[in-house]
């Protein structure tokens, strides 16, 4: 799993929680083809939230990094928690 080397290890919790998050969506009314966004939404806030109390932000240059760091880490949990969630679903396929 590569991904691992490129999510700090930090935000790896992010992950479960938001394969979670989308086992919640799925039962929910809303439709498959919003959970993936939804998932990334979530993921870069809960991003932003822990880089943001854990960094010091006071300069402009500080504040561009973290809302990277935050967009990416999001992305990037997003992305394998929904890679993830289809392994699961492929490996029980009936094929």
């Amino acid at each position: 799993m590569d991904y691992i080397k490129y999510i700090k290890s930090e935000l790896l919790i992010l992950v479960p929680v938001l394969y979670l998050i989308g086992l919640g969506l799925k039962k929910s009314k809303l439709p498959d083809k919003w959970i993936p966004l939804t998932l990334g939404i979530t993921g870069i806030s809960l991003s932003a939230i822990w880089v943001f109390t854990t960094s010091p932000v006071i300069t402009a240059q500080e504040v561009a990094a973290a809302l990277f760091t935050a967009l990416t880490q999001g992305i990037l949990a997003a992305g394998a928690s929904v890679y993830a969630s289809q392994l699961h679903i492929q490996a029980h396929k009936d094929e």
